[in-house]
């Protein structure tokens, strides 16, 4: 179910100061680079600090993207029945996230991306660690050397998807019932995660 990242006690200056290290840390170099010990230096504060607000350095990251929900508690949920039907599960739950009090933080995060590169970084590296890398390698029906760009299709239709019914609001999408989206929208996503992606797309990912 949605949730905000829980954050400990502190003082409220010195915890913004460790989220801007941190931000600035993570669009720059990407989640993997980036480090405790060098977002505590630039907060200007000791390592043990940070993980006594934050604990983990994923943590850490969730905290900086203020995202509704927590990837980690709610994709298992969306794969338990496997890959089969995994297409209709995803764009079912997104809309129940983001048809829900929760989704008014997607909302916000999809507008600063689109007009701030920093957010958009910053996204790209969340969408990337601690979504995609959970999901495909799950999927065991797919050729794992196919997943980046099968994870790349994927977000084209759920980022479209969130465009254009919760940020621009085009009608009559943007009122459709869920079952009519997850109709519409579900089989797409699902020959992204384990169809046929074509002669074409198999040759340039060969190359």
């Amino acid at each position: 179910m949605a949730r905000r990242t829980g954050r400990r006690p502190g003082n409220p200056d010195t915890r913004e100061s460790i989220l801007g290290a941190a931000r600035e840390a993570f669009a720059e170099r990407g989640f993997e680079s980036a480090s405790i010990r060098g977002i505590a230096t630039s907060a200007g504060v000791d390592p043990a600090l940070v993980h006594h607000y934050f604990g983990t350095k994923e943590q850490l990251f969730k905290a900086c993207m203020n995202f509704p929900i927590d990837p980690a508690e709610v994709l298992p949920q969306v794969l338990s029945g496997g890959p089969d039907e995994v297409g209709e599960r995803l764009v079912r739950f997104f809309l129940r996230i983001w048809d829900s009090p929760a989704g008014a933080a997607g909302v916000a995060l999809m507008r600063s991306a689109v007009s701030n590169d920093w957010t958009a970084r910053l996204l790209r590296e969340f969408v990337t660690t601690q979504m995609i890398r959970h999901v495909l390698p799950s999927l065991t029906t797919i050729d794992q050397a196919d997943a980046p760009l099968r994870a790349s299709l994927v977000a084209t239709q759920m980022a479209g998807l969130a465009m254009v019914r919760y940020v621009l609001k085009l009608e009559p999408l943007a009122s459709a019932p869920h079952e009519v989206v997850v109709a519409a929208i579900g089989p797409n996503v699902q020959r992204y995660v384990t169809g046929d992606l074509g002669a074409a797309a198999a040759a340039a990912q060969r190359e």
